[in-house]
Order: C-alpha cells, then structure tokens, then sequence
C-alpha cells in the first residue's frame, strides 16, 4: 500500500513547502485538485517538483473532457521531465450540474464528455512520442507534418508513457472498461437506482467486487495486474492513534494506494495549517 495526501486548495509557493513535508514524512504521492478557471495545478505540480526528490507528484483530477488532450500532454510531460519521471496523470469526466464549473460553456452532457475521455485517452500516447501523426476521431483529429518548428514537447522520462488513473463507476461496464484499460482506478460507486433514490457510498466489498471484475477484464486483453493501481480515497486525522483503522479494510479489499483527502475548506490558510499538520504526523500505515 503506498499513500497520496491531497492539497484541497493553495498557490504554487503553498505545494513548494508542503510537497518536502510530505516526502520527508514518509508518504509517497503529493496531490493537487484542478479547477476550471482556478490556479493552474500544473505550474502547483512544478513547483513541488523543483523541492522534492522521490515522492509521486499528480492531479486528483484533471476532467480531461474539458481540457484540450495536447495542451494535458506537454503539461505532463513537461512536469515528468522536471520531476525526473514521477508524475501520475488522475482523469474523470469532470464536475456536472454545479453552475460554478460551467461558467464559460453549456455542459455537453456525459454522453459527449465520454467520447471525448475516450479520444483523449487514445490520443495521448501518440503526443508523447515527441513526433507529428495522424489521427482522426469525432471530436478531435492530427496532422502529420515534415518538420515541427518549434518542436513537439519531449516525451515523458516514463515509458512508454506516464501512468494514467482513470474514475470508474462500479458497476457500470463501460465506464470500469475505460479504467481498466489504463494503469489505475479511481474507484465511484454508480448502481441503476430508481429516480429519486440515493445510490449509497462506496465500500470496501463495492471495491473487492470491482477490482475482481478489472482482473477479469484485463485478462480477457491480455493484462495482468502487475504494475496496476487501486486508489481509495478518505479521510483521516493528525491526532488519530487508530487511522490505520480506517485504511485496513480498503487495503484487504484491493486498494493499492490510501488518498488522504480532507475537502472541509477551501480557505487557504486553513488548508495549509490543517496539511501541514497531517503531513507531519505520517501516513495512516496499515500493517
């Protein structure tokens, strides 16, 4: 089990000094939220690169659908090279139905924002081989040119690229599909309900039942597990002698990494007395 704490809000300078906290308290992956129309995760990500040596650095998440996926790409790649190859790209769909995300544009609906998470998720690998291509989808096509002037962004020091973490509703098929088909799973919880009924939260036996079902998937393409992430995500306090507690049936079940995530404020000073106080207390180990 390895363990992420994400950063719910602050500025570059706020994930420089708490990204070095982190990794010398023992966890393994630094986390910031990307908003849309809000400070840009990425320069955040750059900036804890530039202070730490070992620990995972990320988003939880980037809603590809509404980002550009070559503008994502030489972002990506640009942070993987500054941080000598420890970047995990997080993807979802992205916020619905709070006016606050769609200030700029009418939501498309899930339907269009899937196809195009599908097209950017394929498109990926191909804009980071630091080469022109042709490609052409519904939403989204490339031209292959002779020459790139300026050049294309260097590729990832990871190969054959950098690992991806994909939301996936349990039990829905196509949704778990896209998931699975990638390095990781950001686990939600999404049963057929009836209108108007409440689904429920996800649980460590929802968990065991979906990650047995991407095994199964990924065996059917010729997959292993090997090198595949789990990602369960909670919360738990500085002070708290029994975390580990809460973090022990997510890693019988399947988890693979624990996510501290405490969403309670968005106040920045706030956030940063109440990070760097978890930070400094360690991990929640499950032994």
């Amino acid at each position: 089990m390895k363990y992420g704490f994400v950063m719910a809000y602050g500025d570059a300078r706020d994930a420089a000094e708490l990204a070095p906290i982190a990794e010398e308290h023992g966890w393994d992956g630094f986390f910031v939220w990307e908003s849309i129309w809000g400070i840009d995760a990425w320069v955040l990500l750059g900036a804890a690169a530039m202070t730490t040596d070992r620990i995972r650095l990320g988003t939880m998440l980037t809603p590809l659908p509404r980002r550009k996926p070559w503008d994502v790409a030489g972002q990506v790649s640009t942070v993987d090279n500054l941080s000598n190859g420890r970047v995990i790209l997080s993807v979802g769909l992205g916020v619905t139905g709070e006016d606050r995300f769609w200030l700029f544009e009418e939501d498309p609906g899930r339907k269009v924002r899937a196809e195009l998470m599908d097209e950017s998720l394929e498109m990926l690998p191909y804009l980071w081989r630091d080469e022109a291509f042709e490609f052409s989808g519904k939403h989204y096509s490339a031209r292959k040119v002779a020459d790139l002037v300026p050049p294309a962004p260097p590729p990832p020091v990871q190969q054959p690229g950098v690992p991806i973490w994909v939301a996936g509703g349990w039990p829905r098929p196509k949704s778990m599909r896209r998931a699975a088909l990638q390095d990781g799973w950001l686990p939600n919880y999404a049963p057929i309900v009836p209108p108007g009924a409440q689904p429920g939260e996800l649980t460590p036996e929802h968990l065991a039942e979906g990650v047995a079902w991407i095994r199964r998937e990924r065996a059917a393409h010729g997959l292993t597990m090997d090198g595949y992430d789990v990602v369960a995500e909670g919360v738990t306090r500085a002070d708290d002698t029994d975390a580990a507690d809460t973090v022990r049936p997510w890693a019988e079940a399947g988890a693979t990494w624990w996510i501290d995530a405490d969403w309670s404020s968005l106040d920045q000073a706030v956030v940063r007395e109440n990070a760097e106080r978890r930070l400094r207390a360690g991990p929640p180990r499950a032994r």
